[in-house]
């Protein structure tokens, strides 16, 4: 009997900790949870961000389509304070993600560039410096852009980046 036990209950501790691997295997979690914890959130706008829930769209600042993908970050004015994270690329149905007035360092990693889905990237009003990725010329569905305000100190700017199509709203480098 007492083995019957035993064997239950490491049954059960190996269930649990395979139930929190797929918790964390979502790579929309696992791109959020690495931006929460690459910033620094005085004003606690990332409270909500429970990363041991499997479904982000519950979380505030954030929106998700009908399928349950992220589809918008809006962050702005919230006195965040960090990097950006490479993680940022995999969210697949990205459209906008919105950082600007916030107090963000750094360069912007060249993942951004997998967001093919992007229709606006808004990070004005920060530090950014470096060179801008080259990367960016994926982002073809990019409406508006808005970079200024921040260090960007070197680099060639990417091409595509004068090239927007005729619906292009803004672009501010």
């Amino acid at each position: 009997m007492p083995s019957t036990f035993l064997l239950f209950a490491v049954t059960l501790i190996l269930s649990v900790d395979l139930l929190t691997a797929v918790v964390y295997a979502n790579p929309e979690v696992t791109a959020l949870s690495a931006l929460k914890n690459s910033l620094s959130d005085p004003n606690k706008a990332l409270q909500s961000w429970d990363t041991q829930l499997v479904d982000p769209c519950t979380w505030f600042h954030i929106t998700c389509n009908d399928q349950n993908y992220v589809t918008r970050v809006h962050l702005s004015s919230q006195n965040l304070s960090g990097k950006l994270v490479p993680e940022l690329g995999n969210l697949t149905q990205l459209r906008y993600l919105v950082l600007f007035k916030n107090n963000i360092e750094g360069s912007i990693p060249a993942e951004l560039g997998k967001l093919t889905n992007l229709d606006s990237l808004a990070l004005s009003d920060n530090n950014l410096s470096g060179t801008l990725p080259s990367s960016l010329e994926n982002l073809k569905l990019l409406k508006i852009l808005n970079l200024n305000n921040n260090k960007f100190l070197s680099g060639a700017v990417p091409r595509v980046l004068f090239m927007f199509r005729a619906s292009t709203s803004r672009t501010q480098v």
